[in-house]
């Protein structure tokens, strides 16, 4: 999908249809702009109740010799209408675009811009929106789905359009960032392999001018990560850690450090998961395309600040060499764990790449992780789960999953957890038995985290979609994009 911005007045720019919303008063909202024989005709079939009072209701007509189709869209008041209702209206506006066949749109944008929806916030999500509606999963069908190939002009003619166009520049970015973590999930696990994401790390960094470095079975060797390592030993895939580093930020500013779960095949090991929707254990790396993703998106918008991402990647697989219940295993940090469960793996790969952060004296560390299914037990599929060891970072990422409406919960973390890892043998246990097992996962990790300002993110609930809308949902990559550009000092 294509954007540009035009000024020109709505009647003087061609298209093949243009979207024009009505208020709860049937009072088409661009009228003032619309020619008298034009709006004459509209009115009648607003008022003929062929478009339904519903928010984000949606009608095409066909218009005159001015607008060849129109499309009506139902805003309700002004009172009512926010960035959530804005979402499900560009939602069904894009749903019933990609049902006809167009090839340009017209968008006059101010009619969706009020007193709780700013042209630049308004702009993005109108773009964010439109990107992500339009989503196709291909994947390897060999009977593929036409790509949308529709030019949107956004027609804007006031004094906010700098802030139109930084909306348009940055919903485009993130909804990019966000499609190439979806694109990563929805491949099969017998091609997005640790090597493949790698593969994707190097190609990020070419396009947008990064520095990226691939550490092979050897090199993790060489670093000591007996914990990752671990993990990998049931799988014929070698395992990689993949680093990229984004510096576009002052040489003295400390980065900000992202840490993605790569796990492209979770199976649990010996702990063996059942096999119904196992397939799905491909979105295991979700943590590992959202940091992607999001590197993607700070590529394009050139963020004046350093990044750089850590994603530790391999396979949990049951093996004759595969990690076993009862196994003790060495940390990079030197502290060992007694495993009680293999499926508690991706915990193991982290906490060595939280080790491994530390040489870069950051600013913060946040890591993202599919790591629990009791996270979905507590928070369903709507919120991603927020835990940290530093109240003011995690109410920055709660306040932006509010701006840019991809939804978090702030989690306890509190030490009275801490004693369900207790081991008798180790150092501590990878498991803390069925209560609040997303909040003892978290515990874990903060072993790990104790130099730095530190945050973890539990996308299990919200990185993929089951049932008939099976697929990557490029969640948490609004979040964390919206938490970079406010880092970065840049103005939206």
């Amino acid at each position: 999908m294509k954007f540009n911005i035009k000024s020109d007045l709505i009647h003087d720019i061609s298209a093949d249809i243009i979207i024009l919303a009505v208020d709860d008063k049937n009072q088409i909202i661009q009228r003032p702009k619309i020619p008298a024989a034009t709006l004459s005709l509209l009115s009648k079939i607003v008022n003929g109740n062929d478009l339904k009072q519903e928010v984000g209701s949606v009608t095409v007509v066909h218009g005159d010799i001015t607008f060849n189709r129109v499309m009506l869209v139902r805003t309700g008041s002004a009172k009512q209408f926010d960035a959530e209702a804005l979402i499900k209206i560009v939602g069904r506006v894009s749903n019933t675009i990609s049902s006809l066949n167009v090839k340009k749109v017209l968008l006059p944008i101010e009619q969706f811009f009020n007193e709780h929806i700013c042209a630049n916030a308004g702009t993005e999500f109108i773009v964010r929106e439109l990107i992500n509606s339009s989503y196709v999963v291909n994947s390897l069908k060999t009977s593929k789905k036409p790509t949308p190939n529709i030019q949107t002009i956004i027609q804007y003619k006031g004094e906010a359009l700098k802030e139109v166009k930084s909306g348009m520049l940055h919903g485009s970015a993130v909804a990019d960032g966000a499609n190439l973590t979806k694109d990563l999930g929805n491949l099969p696990p017998n091609i997005c392999t640790p090597t493949y994401l790698a593969n994707i790390a190097k190609d990020i960094a070419k396009r947008h001018g990064m520095k990226a470095k691939i550490f092979d079975k050897k090199q993790i060797e060489q670093l000591k990560m007996g914990s990752f390592l671990s993990v990998a030993k049931g799988s014929r895939e070698a395992p990689k850690f993949i680093t990229i580093e984004h510096n576009l930020g002052p040489k003295k500013q400390k980065p900000i450090i992202l840490v993605g779960k790569g796990i492209t095949f979770d199976a649990g090991g010996i702990s063996i998961k059942p096999s119904p929707d196992m397939d799905e254990m491909k979105y295991d790396m979700g943590g590992a395309a959202s940091v992607l993703g999001v590197m993607e998106t700070i590529g394009i918008l050139k963020l004046p600040i350093n990044i750089v991402a850590l994603i530790p990647s391999c396979e949990n697989l049951p093996d004759g060499l595969a990690l076993k219940p009862g196994d003790i295993v060495t940390s990079m940090s030197g502290q060992t764990i007694e495993v009680l469960n293999t499926d508690a793996e991706g915990r193991l790969i982290l906490c060595d790449a939280l080790t491994y952060a530390e040489r870069y004296n950051p600013e913060v560390v946040i890591d993202v992780a599919t790591l629990t299914g009791a996270c979905v037990i507590a928070l369903g599929h709507h919120a991603t789960a927020i835990f940290s060891n530093h109240d003011p970072l995690a109410d920055e990422l709660k306040a932006a999953s509010n701006i840019s409406l991809d939804k978090a919960w702030h989690m306890p973390l509190w030490k009275e957890y801490e004693p369900q890892l207790n081991s008798n043998f180790a150092d501590m246990a990878n498991i803390g038995g069925r209560p609040a097992g997303s909040i003892t996962a978290a515990c874990f990790l903060s072993k790990f985290a104790k130099k730095y300002h530190w945050a973890h993110l539990d996308i299990a609930g919200t990185a993929w979609k089951s049932g008939k809308d099976k697929g990557s949902t490029g969640r948490p990559v609004p979040m964390l994009s919206q938490f970079l550009i406010k880092r970065s000092g840049l103005k939206k």
